[in-house]
């Protein structure tokens, strides 16, 4: 089973339907057990809900390609809370 720290580093792969059938599985098992790792996970869809409505939102210009590899580790490096 995946740590919490394991499930941070991978979030992104879930999320974006990268993952092999096992791997998905040993997720899925983590988020059963974890309350954390679900608000995060719920923290992180939302996140993304409110990035496409406000890039939508935005005129049709291109992010530069700096801007958006800089937002994208940024997200990647956000860290669930310890458990409650």
């Amino acid at each position: 089973m995946l740590t919490c720290k394991e499930l941070t580093e991978v979030i992104t792969d879930y999320l974006e339907g990268r993952m092999s059938f096992g791997q998905r599985l040993r997720f899925r098992m983590h988020l059963a057990l974890c309350r954390s790792c679900r608000r995060y996970l719920r923290q992180m869809r939302l996140t993304i809900q409110a990035l496409r409505r406000t890039l939508s939102e935005l005129p049709a210009e291109r992010m530069p390609a700096e801007m958006r590899d800089e937002l994208c580790a940024r997200l990647r490096s956000l860290r669930p809370r310890e458990s409650d």
